[in-house]
């Protein structure tokens, strides 16, 4: 199969550099961050010098939400010529300093320029995973979550932002889709991220498929995965260097996704190396993430 010669931007989901402080700091127990070694106006700068089209930001690259840091945000990605999507959580499990409710979400995305408001349900699942989709412990939040929302999509109207729900980490591309209906509104679709679906046993593929007629964002990731003797991981790898088929799922996207934008993201691992050397290698493997999705899938306006 060709690819479509519809153009798609490309932008860098900020947890791509979580070593160097930003996006959020996943997997610690209290309230361990990583220390700030790049901050958002650097990013904004190496953006431009990478070329990519945008930015998918966070509370934690934000700083602050005092109105004056939200509008030098938007100046400044003006300035760089950039877009900016806004992520955030309800109750994510290890760094609250990225959970919003919906509506402070929508105005803070408004005031940084965002387009597009992106957010995590943080879904608790049952035990055992396997076989839990649609469980009634889980809809019963997916309803609470389907409250909140519904009670803010005028609002969402009114500023002229659209809401993307992912798949992240904690719930089926049959749950985020079931919300999204339930929402029914233009300006509610889906975030696909490539390999959440692994944490809930469900087939890459068979997600990307379902989700991607609702896929207004995406989050475009590529882990290998590795098995020893401590069981079977799935590691963070540079797009292009892992177990997902990134050539298929890209097709996939450009014939089935009503979308124009594509947002990267790598999950790159401290593993055995000292913090220093591992920023050094998530960079390069930013870089060579960009690389690949530039001259393989033909992806970004900027930088061609």
């Amino acid at each position: 199969m060709k690819y479509s010669e519809r153009p798609i931007k490309l932008g860098m989901h900020t947890y791509t550099l979580h070593l160097s402080g930003l996006g959020e700091s996943w997997g610690f127990a209290g309230a361990y961050a990583f220390e700030k070694y790049i901050d958002l106006m650097q990013l904004m700068d190496l953006s431009v010098e990478w070329g990519l089209d945008g930015l998918h930001v966070t509370n934690v690259d934000l700083e602050s939400l005092a109105p004056s840091r939200l509008m030098e945000v938007k100046a400044a990605a003006e300035a760089h010529d950039l877009y900016l999507e806004y992520n955030v959580s309800f109750n994510a499990p290890s760094d609250p300093r990225v959970n919003s409710t919906v509506r402070d979400a929508l105005l803070n995305g408004k005031a940084i320029g965002a387009e597009l408001v992106k957010f995590s349900l943080d879904i608790e699942r049952p035990h055992p995973v396997y076989g839990s989709c649609m469980h009634p412990v889980v809809m019963r939040q997916l309803a609470a979550r389907y409250d909140e929302f519904k009670a803010n999509l005028s609002l969402m109207d009114e500023l002229g932002l659209q809401i993307a729900i992912e798949n992240h980490c904690d719930t089926y591309a049959d749950e985020v889709i079931w919300l999204i209906k339930q929402l029914n509104h233009p300006k509610v679709g889906a975030c696909l991220d490539t390999i959440n679906s692994f944490v809930v046993m469900e087939g890459p593929e068979a997600c990307v498929e379902k989700m991607a007629p609702y896929a207004t964002c995406c989050h475009f990731c590529d882990n290998k995965i590795v098995v020893d003797p401590d069981g079977t991981h799935s590691i963070g790898v540079a797009i292009g260097q892992g177990d997902i088929d990134c050539v298929r799922v890209m097709n996939l996207l450009r014939e089935k996704a009503p979308l124009d934008r594509i947002t990267f993201e790598v999950e790159y691992e401290i593993g055995r190396d000292s913090l220093e050397v591992a920023r050094e290698k998530e960079i390069q493997a930013c870089k060579d993430s960009i690389a690949y999705l530039r001259n393989v899938l033909k992806l970004g306006v900027r930088g061609r």
